[in-house]
């Protein structure tokens, strides 16, 4: 089941609202979906945590499915965001799911009760098994409040020949290395962290799965196809150039500074749903004054 995709640069697509509705705006979201696929990003990421999905109804997670599948219409591949802290519901979320344009699925370490190791194999085994589609693993410690070392990354992408790669958020460049070092043929190391992309490429990750790509597609494309032709030459100064505006973009949290970016540019009114808020004014205008510098 080890096979090339998701490699290059996958875009963790947000969810617009309407202002003063919250209520999902499919227009601004076939705007932002024909952008990526015109900056030349290599697939989607639907419904995974930059989309806001833990405050979407089910029908509206089925509806938002059904539009990014709809409106992407086969030229990318999607990857389709599944995961939870009750392996059982998430079985069963995946076997009440169409796959139908769905390529993957992206499913995130179980968060709150902080599962041994031993309980993450056992966790992966049973996605792995009630999933009709690969699978990409999600380490995010800083979000669940447990790491998946590479030890037990490798154990499952060995056992488990569905799950095909990990989305590596850790943060812990020794442990990438590690899962580099010994990963078994075709498993895909992707980095969950826009600025530490190129560092990970340069060690020989895949690719990224990107927030700041909803802003800036075309420039991350460039940086991250760059590298994966070994060019650092020419990837590293898109990748400096972007560096300011990647981090501010997390300064107070996901998506929280992506979803003000994309409003400095025009693309989305800046709504999000609670417990997230909108980014204060100083970030605001700290996005807005490095957006300009950068495209000055």
């Amino acid at each position: 089941m080890k096979q090339q995709l998701f490699s290059g640069v996958g875009v963790a697509l947000i969810t617009p609202f309407r202002r003063g509705q919250e209520t999902i705006d499919f227009t601004k979201l076939e705007g932002l979906i024909e952008s990526l696929v015109a900056g030349g990003v290599d697939y989607i990421v639907a419904l995974g945590t930059t989309s806001e999905a833990a405050t979407l109804t089910q029908s509206e997670r089925a509806a938002v499915q059904e539009f990014i599948v709809e409106t992407v219409d086969g030229r990318l591949p999607i990857m389709l965001g599944i995961g939870g802290n009750n392996t059982r519901s998430v079985a069963e979320s995946i076997a009440a799911t169409s796959f139908d344009g769905i390529s993957g699925i992206l499913s995130v370490t179980p968060y709150y009760n902080k599962p041994n190791q031993r309980g993450l194999v056992a966790h992966y085994h049973s996605v792995a098994e009630a999933s009709p589609v690969p699978v990409v693993m999600y380490n995010v410690p800083g979000r669940t409040g447990v790491n998946m070392t590479a030890e037990t990354a490798l154990t499952i992408a060995h056992e488990c020949p569905n799950i095909i790669g990990i989305k590596e958020a850790s943060g812990n460049l020794g442990q990438v290395m590690e899962l580099l070092r010994s990963r078994p043929a075709g498993f895909r190391v992707i980095s969950g962290d826009d600025a530490l992309t190129l560092p990970m490429l340069a060690l020989g990750a895949d690719g990224v799965i990107s927030v700041a790509a909803n802003a800036l597609p075309q420039e991350m494309s460039q940086m991250v196809h760059f590298a994966l032709k070994g060019d650092l030459k020419k990837a590293l100064p898109l990748h400096y150039r972007m560096l300011p505006l990647m981090n501010a973009i997390f300064e107070e949290g996901n998506p929280t500074g992506i979803k003000a970016l994309l409003e400095v540019q025009g693309a989305i009114h800046n709504v999000l749903r609670l417990p997230l808020v909108k980014a204060s004014k100083p970030l605001t205008n700290k996005l807005t004054t490095l957006y300009n510098e950068y495209r000055g």
